[in-house]
């Protein structure tokens, strides 16, 4: 399929006027590196699962991956900012799963599904932190006009979600998880004794379980990595393994603050002061700590004893709930005894859950695990919904954050999900979402509006398990009613699945979007996302689209969007955007004048308002960037942009065109928000 079409459109109409952060212990990993070099060992990783398959033969060589953790190193693509390079990156996916292949290794790829409430706090703290990184990269943009090096780099939005579905795609296992998925990846490769566990968090050193080898280390033309090992480490700090998990709660980690350990590390240092003026501060503490730790006898008296003098506030179970969290599935611990273990982690789920129907919940979990849908069971289990930072400039007035975009359609589809569940009442939905000037100090209650379905919307127990032609429609026109857009269902169907849903989209930005003044990178952002909506729609509906109809490598690539959009702003004609292949021409035109009806039936009218060259800071127009148009133009040479010369081998596809020119919808006033002053931003959570 030949994406530009598509891609095209979404500058035509898109032109109307956020992962992982690797969690763990602070400092654990570069203090093994300086200090224990002998616990960081280079292996060749073809030689090893040679002697796996030797000492196991019935068990092939797996890896089990932290997907999480990958993702920043998997996305290499020369172009980020401006949304992504989507089948690139599904192409160094497949290169990297045929390198293990090849030598016999076998993948399992872990990601994260929930956000436990014991780790909001640090999750709050790096989502703002990741705030401050995407203003930074405005700033260099509207400063040097061009995208930054590798050290501003920042995920293209939603990269997580769509790798998800990536891998699935090129038939490997995925695994999305129902706690925090370092726990649950230790606990697989301990359980199905695997070769070892590919990521980047120091948590891996210290679950007892198979070898840890580093992402960040892998050569992957050669298959070498660093592994890190957990005994080397215990010998140079004086340990065993059972005191691992107390070290790391002691030098803070995601369920026992730092703050809280301050006082405690002054009294460590001055009871084992550092041998060494070189080292850190951090690197003397974590050798103080354990020192201390090594002093102490393995009881639970002994732990009782620290939770007595640490100011743990009210809750004095934080350092045992902190140690208990690293015992895996059989695994005993000498500081806790087993009756004072806590093995009701998920037995009151089901209690809880917002779906009192067991069948549904029971598919949605299945879906979960297996990450065949999005949000859908985090929403029926406990109402909660979690989204981290896009690629959006807080400072731009001009252009709605994509979470206020998108919120009217989220609000159906959470009553698709929960209406028929609480006697036609709607419980409300927790939004924990990022935007600018929020401090995230409790999540947002989000009302579940229903959609206008002639009968009423159909009940999950229809639109998961029935079948039929006619429930086929209900799925469909209940999907489009999620977007406002059950009037135009005929035209829709009419189209390849595809093409269909990305004008479900563009026509869906343009009624909510009444002015909008064009940034490319946000915009690639807004897409992306509206994307991750679609897929959040889809999976409530009862899959009216294949999920592969919904992937952003069908629709767009970000690099090839920046060069369409600066030729849109500059006047060029249709027959220049498309590169005059006429085969374009005609269901390019179509597909514009669907979505123009349909925009005209919802009183928005749609006109040219080409904008000038370059990357537009804020109100003002600058000129374009000889080294950024060099960039974005002359150096871009994809595969599927060669296609958009001619090339294509094939009948073109009408979703694939969509950039024209770039259009305003025209309303003589600005896009309002309720608030006396109408040219205040937005600060609505994104998806």
């Amino acid at each position: 399929m030949h994406f530009g079409m598509l891609f095209l459109f979404f500058l035509l109409l898109g032109c109307c006027e956020l992962q992982k952060s690797t969690m763990g212990i602070k400092g654990l990993q570069g203090f093994v590196a300086r200090v224990c070099p002998d616990a960081c060992r280079m292996v060749d990783l073809k030689e090893m699962a040679e002697k796996h398959r030797i000492d196991h033969p019935d068990v092939l060589p797996v890896i089990v991956v932290d997907a999480m953790s990958c993702v920043r190193h998997w996305y290499t693509p020369e172009s980020w900012v401006c949304g992504g390079q989507w089948r690139e990156y599904l192409t160094v996916l497949e290169d990297f799963i045929d390198t293990f292949k090849a030598a016999g290794i076998e993948l399992v790829f872990f990601f994260d599904g929930v956000v436990e409430e014991k780790k909001r706090d640090e999750w709050i703290k790096r989502r703002q932190q990741n705030n401050k990184e995407i203003a930074d990269l405005f700033q260099f943009i509207k400063t040097h006009r061009k995208q930054p090096g590798r050290g501003m780099f920042v995920l293209p939005s939603a990269l997580p979600t769509f790798t998800r579905f990536a891998l699935k795609s090129l038939g490997q296992k995925t695994v999305c998880t129902l706690q925090e998925a370092d726990f649950e990846v230790a606990a697989y490769a301990l359980e199905h004794n695997c070769m070892g566990i590919l990521g980047q968090d120091s948590d891996y050193l210290i679950y007892n379980t198979s070898p840890y080898f580093s992402i960040e280390k892998l050569c992957l033309d050669r298959l070498v990595t660093v592994m890190y090992s957990r005994e080397d480490v215990c010998r140079a700090l004086g340990l065993s393994m059972k005191h691992l998990p107390l070290f790391a709660c002691l030098l803070g980690n995601d369920v026992v603050p730092e703050n809280l350990l301050e006082g405690f590390w002054r009294k460590c240092l001055v009871t084992c002061p550092s041998r060494n003026r070189n080292y850190s501060r951090r690197i003397s503490i974590i050798l103080a700590v354990a020192n201390y730790i090594s002093k102490m006898p393995c009881s639970y008296s002994s732990l009782k004893h620290l939770e007595d003098i640490l100011p743990l506030g009210s809750d004095k179970t934080l350092l045992h709930r902190g140690m208990e969290s690293y015992l895996l599935p059989g695994q005993q611990s000498p500081w806790i005894p087993p009756d004072a273990r806590n093995s009701k982690i998920f037995s009151d789920q089901e209690e809880s859950a917002m779906c009192r129907d067991m069948e549904i919940f029971q598919l949605a979990k299945e879906h979960h695990i297996q990450s065949e849908n999005h949000v859908i069971f985090n929403i029926l289990s406990n109402g909660v919904v979690e989204c981290s930072n896009s690629l959006e400039d807080d400072c731009d007035t001009e252009i709605p954050g994509q979470s206020l975009i998108y919120r009217p359609a989220r609000q159906h589809i959470y009553s698709v999900l929960l209406e028929s569940e609480k006697d036609g009442t709607c419980p409300l939905v927790k939004e924990w979402v990022v935007y600018c000037g929020n401090p995230l100090q409790q999540p947002e209650l989000i009302q579940p509006i229903q959609p206008s379905i002639p009968g009423g919307t159909p009940n999950l127990k229809t639109l998961w398990f029935a079948k039929g032609p006619d429930v086929e429609k209900q799925r469909y026109s209940t999907f489009l009613a999620c977007f406002h857009l059950q009037d135009a269902m005929e035209e829709l169907q009419a189209l390849e699945a595809p093409v269909a849903a990305f004008c479900c989209l563009v026509t869906y930005l343009m009624l909510q979007l009444l002015q909008v003044d064009p940034r490319a990178v946000h915009l690639g952002a807004v897409l992306v996302r509206g994307l991750t909506t679609l897929l959040m729609a889809n999976s409530a509906c009862g899959f009216p689209f294949s999920m592969d109809d919904l992937m952003p490598w069908k629709v767009f690539d970000g690099k090839l969007f920046q060069e369409k959009y600066q030729k849109s702003h500059r006047s060029c004609s249709m027959e220049e955007l498309l590169e005059g292949n006429e085969s374009l021409y005609t269901p390019f035109q179509n597909l514009k004048s669907l979505i123009c009806k349909v925009c005209a039936l919802k009183k928005r009218t749609i006109q040219s308002r080409p904008r000038g060259n370059g990357f537009i800071a804020g109100t003002h127009q600058r000129e374009p960037n000889p080294r950024f148009q060099q960039t974005h133009r002359s150096s871009f040479v994809s595969p599927y942009h060669n296609q958009m010369r001619g090339n294509f081998g094939r009948n073109p596809q009408p979703q694939e065109l969509l950039l024209h020119k770039f259009a305003d919808v025209k309303t003589g006033r600005r896009y309002r928000s309720g608030h006396p002053d109408q040219r205040r931003r937005f600060h609505v959570p994104p998806w």
